[in-house]
């Protein structure tokens, strides 16, 4: 992934300030339909850890980033969780899971990195796993604060996973716009 936003502490403590107030609970409850409770679960990107904390209420859940400052915040933070520092194309690990979850987190891929993870994903999962991203809605990609962002639509995502996945839920909804944002939920097939 490009860029070096989330590498810096301050750059770290800048997005915990701003994600403050944010928090992928409504798109946890969606995965909870999908995914039995006590499953195995890697969070990609756990960054602040406001998703990994509320996924720990249902979930043995590892979480995960390719940043040391966002692993150093999150130990300190919860003493008692696992985190591993895992890129999400590569997603370099010998342990299998359940079902892996991100929030905002994959649209930092091109679409050939994406198509990448993906296959990894697929690889790092037990029979029938499940998987739950979140991503921006919308056309092409620009970068913001450095990073590379990859805008998606219902069709280029389905297009990218359906070879592996099975796709049990896509659809809109709203982040801080009106239906701009995108989650899939999928079952290795």
């Amino acid at each position: 992934m490009e860029g070096e936003y989330y590498k810096t502490k301050e750059s770290v403590e800048e997005y915990i300030e701003l994600a403050r107030e944010v928090n992928g609970g409504q798109l946890i409850e969606k995965i909870t339909k999908f995914l039995p409770i006590d499953s195995l679960l890697l969070e990609i990107g756990s960054g602040p850890g406001t998703d990994w904390k509320v996924l720990s209420n249902y979930y043995k859940v590892i979480g995960s980033d390719n940043s040391t400052e966002f692993l150093y915040h999150l130990s300190n933070k919860y003493p008692h969780g696992e985190f591993l520092l895992l890129d999400a194309i590569t997603l370099k690990t010998s342990q299998k899971f359940d079902g892996i979850y991100s929030n905002k987190v994959m649209h930092h891929l091109k679409d050939n990195e994406l198509s990448a993870s993906i296959k990894r994903q697929y690889d790092i999962l037990n029979a029938d796993g499940i998987i739950c991203h979140s991503f921006w809605k919308g056309q092409g990609s620009e970068i913001f604060k450095g990073l590379f962002v990859n805008y998606h639509t219902k069709e280029s995502l389905m297009t990218l996973y359906q070879d592996n996945f099975e796709i049990l839920y896509i659809e809109a909804y709203d982040e801080f716009d009106h239906k701009d944002s995108l989650l899939l939920i999928a079952k290795k097939k």
